[in-house]
């Protein structure tokens, strides 16, 4: 027999405690019957969606996430707008677990970009461009009220993102498609990878009917958020470098150089700088050996439920090896366009720490000062040669090893590694030619 759970004695206590935090009245049935008499005909999908909604057959009505307040057309912005925490009040597991996690730190990670505060607001606070994904991520309440100021009113729930409202289906977040508005594209074009991998094609043949349902077909979720957790890493990190530095002292040598392209490291003192604090904080890169195996530990025991122990560590350490010898080609680009610096030859820019390429202004080579809600451009040329480089970083090193993790071919070679070779030969010709311009 169903019940409404605030109709349990404990919980009505627990939630009207909950509903002084963060406005909701307890509800009841008429509340949520005014509301869906009114949606039906402003906003049907929105109902549709809860009617067939597990929090529909609980019978969890839109006041219970909503509150109370907003009664009528004219006060619609009286409408709570949950956040996490009233998503705990009955998913506390899934929450813990969340929070622990690097989807937790997508909006910090963001807005801890210097890229982000030069480009328009519509792009990052705005919900589009990477703002799109990166709302992941528990906000403060500084960080809410900001959104509110400039007008944003609807990024204030990660759960959303992968259970859609008003469905909220587990099946939806379950299914690999549900990952492939973010993880696709320019510089993380996981979807791509998997979709065209043998991996991927097992699961549409599957889908498809062509292979048995009991058929192993890894999804995303398998390998990266395994028995239902939320708390998701990898071994590597989205910037592919790590610390201790590795013990093949040239792969070593080119870690750092990275490092000082990513502005981790001081350029002239190799000493780290704030930016390292950062890194730290957002969970950017495993900073241990323990954490990386401790991470690597964790993926080889989900491909091990297919494939032998050995199997499974013999393809990541080919992964590895391939990172080192992108990482060559990087660290050689860096260097060629560092030595353009050095020389004079490209110009630092006011707001450039150091005289050296930086890669967290992505393709922003005229390094621009944020300046209200727009941008405007300081004194000094872009350089061509530098957008070529970033990416060679952002894109072609990216696919190079992530292509080899996600066991995709023409990832890993066409374009990842081919296009990688092709960067360095580009770089190489565009510093020939500012050379000899200089000298002229």
């Amino acid at each position: 027999m169903k019940k409404r759970f605030w109709q349990c004695g404990l919980l009505v206590l627990m939630l009207a405690v909950v509903g002084l935090g963060f406005g909701i009245a307890p509800a009841t049935a008429g509340d949520s019957d005014k509301c869906i008499e009114c949606h039906s005909k402003v906003s049907p999908g929105q109902v549709q969606d809860w009617k067939v909604s597990k929090h529909h057959e609980e019978e969890v009505g839109c006041a219970d996430c909503h509150g109370t307040k907003h009664d009528k057309a004219e006060n619609a912005n009286l409408a709570q707008l949950p956040d996490e925490h009233v998503c705990k009040e009955c998913h506390e597991e899934q929450f813990d677990s969340f929070i622990k996690g690097k989807h937790n730190v997508g909006w910090t990670s963001m807005n801890a970009l210097p890229i982000t505060h030069v480009e328009p607001d519509e792009l990052m606070e705005g919900g589009r461009g990477c703002g799109g994904c990166h709302n992941m991520g528990i906000k403060t309440e500084a960080q809410k009220k900001a959104q509110h100021d400039k007008g944003y009113r609807y990024q204030n729930n990660s759960c959303d993102e992968c259970h859609t409202r008003h469905s909220f289906s587990k099946k939806e977040a379950q299914d690999p498609r549900a990952c492939r508005q973010c993880h696709m594209g320019y510089d993380h074009p996981q979807w791509e990878m998997w979709s065209s991998s043998k991996h991927g094609s097992r699961w549409f043949s599957r889908l498809a009917g062509h292979l048995p349902k009991d058929a192993p077909a890894p999804t995303c979720q398998t390998c990266h958020l395994p028995d239902g957790t939320h708390n998701n890493h990898t071994a590597w990190g989205f910037l592919g470098v790590r610390l201790p530095l590795p013990q093949d002292k040239q792969w070593a040598a080119d870690q750092v150089t990275i490092l000082k392209a990513l502005g981790v490291l001081d350029p002239n003192t190799g000493k780290p700088t704030a930016r390292l604090e950062a890194v730290k904080a957002v969970d950017l890169a495993r900073l241990t050996k323990e954490a990386f195996d401790t991470e690597r530990n964790k993926m080889i025991k989900v491909c091990s439920r297919c494939h032998s122990e050995k199997y499974a560590r013999t393809q990541l350490e080919m992964g590895d090896s391939m990172m080192k010898k992108a990482d060559r080609l990087l660290a050689q680009g860096i260097d060629i366009v560092a030595g353009l610096y050095k020389d004079g030859i490209l110009k630092k820019r006011n707001a450039q720490a150091f005289a050296y390429p930086d890669f967290l202004y992505f393709l922003r080579t005229d390094y621009a000062k944020a300046d209200g809600n727009s941008y405007k451009t300081l004194p000094g040329e872009t350089s061509h040669i530098e957008q070529v480089l970033f990416r060679m970083y952002m894109k072609h090193r990216m696919r190079t090893y992530q292509g080899q993790f996600h066991v995709n071919p023409d990832y890993a070679y066409w374009y990842g590694w081919a296009a990688m070779v092709d960067d360095l030969g580009e770089i190489k010709d565009l510093a020939a030619t500012l050379r000899a311009e200089h000298q002229k």
